[in-house]
């Protein structure tokens, strides 16, 4: 009896350690915050703020890299008041994550008119000079963040997007009201409740054993090339979006995929990248570019992928001279998906 006893309390005492764990407890915290507007309220005395202007966020250079402040509850208060603005603007911040330690973050764009506030949007110039930084449009500043910060930039700006466009009920066209954290929006009227959400996107580097397939559109930066991407449309699985997508794109067939990884991605309007190697038969290559689609696409070989890896990152140092094509910066997903190929070439997963 005396060991079953201890050997219970062992167990109990292992999985209550594994329930406090640092990931779990903050999963937690953040839960609660969502749910309990009076302890999200409480959480913002503590915790810290990031400012954004019409969705470009506010940061500081420092040598190649770009810093982000952070603003506790009464320096974004008396900022406001500095700028003759009411303090009900910090209504309309949503909550982002937290730390180890749970101080909660936040996210508060100061351009943008919400339904709480009562006064017009803060001029741009007059905040950059105040605050001693610059409103630098995400896109252009994404790659020259370190990637926590360039993550939590990246869900504040998603949250922010996604609020701006639905303050209104899509049913009764009235009004909706978010709660305090930002997890959610309900319309007043008919109780509908509104949860921000991402469009699910495959990307699919495209390989035929020895070379990779890369597509560029019109919008990509000059030089530009990266794999295949394409919104999944409703009723597909992934497998058939990826096969669409390639038919679709290029205009060849896939035999076989393999899933890679995931990553949420800003741009457009928020974005699930789902990421997939997918192989060709090496008898049915030739492309046939949509030029609805794409501007270009090509195959490249193993040896030119691998010099375009070692290229300079454009966005941030200016090129000596031409060169034929670069890829998408480290951050990005594109460039997981191809360093993944050039370190193994083949797919050997499951038939589509």
């Amino acid at each position: 009896m005396s060991l079953y006893y201890m050997t219970a309390c062992r167990r109990k005492s292992f999985w209550c350690s594994r329930l406090l764990s640092t990931y779990i407890t903050k999963t937690r915290y953040l839960f609660e915050l969502k749910e309990d507007d009076d302890a999200c309220k409480e959480a913002q005395q503590t915790g810290a703020f990031y400012l954004f202007h019409n969705l470009s966020p506010l940061l500081q250079k420092s040598e190649h890299q770009y810093l982000l402040p952070q603003y506790s509850l009464v320096e974004l208060e008396k900022l406001l008041g500095k700028l003759g603005q009411d303090t009900q603007r910090i209504e309309d911040s949503v909550l982002i994550g937290c730390s180890e330690q749970h101080e909660a973050w936040f996210a508060l764009d100061l351009g943008l008119n919400n339904s709480s506030s009562m006064s017009a949007s803060l001029q741009k110039p007059e905040m950059e000079a105040e605050l001693k930084g610059s409103f630098i449009e995400l896109r252009k500043a994404l790659f020259r963040l370190n990637v926590k910060d360039a993550s939590l930039l990246s869900t504040a700006q998603a949250l922010l997007r996604w609020h701006d466009a639905h303050q209104f009920c899509s049913r009764s066209g009235q009004p909706t009201k978010k709660n305090v954290a930002g997890s959610k929006r309900v319309c007043p009227s008919n109780k509908i409740i509104y949860y921000p959400q991402m469009a699910p996107v495959v990307i699919t580097l495209v390989s035929d054993g020895t070379r990779c397939l890369l597509a560029r559109q019109s919008s990509f930066p000059k030089g530009m090339y990266s794999a295949l991407a394409g919104f999944c449309d409703i009723g597909e699985s992934l497998e058939e979006a990826v096969r669409r997508e390639v038919a679709e794109e290029v205009g060849l067939e896939v035999e076989r995929l393999q899933y890679s990884a995931s990553q949420h991605w800003p741009f457009p309007n928020s974005s699930l990248m789902i990421a997939c190697h997918a192989a060709v038969s090496p008898g049915q290559t030739e492309i046939q570019v949509n030029l609805r689609e794409l501007e270009a696409a090509a195959w490249f070989s193993h040896d030119e992928v691998v010099m375009a890896l070692k290229r300079n990152d454009p966005y941030t140092k200016p090129q000596k001279g031409p060169f034929p094509f670069w890829l998408p910066p480290k951050l990005a997903i594109a460039h997981q998906l191809i360093k993944e190929w050039v370190e193994k070439p083949t797919c050997p997963s499951l038939p589509v």
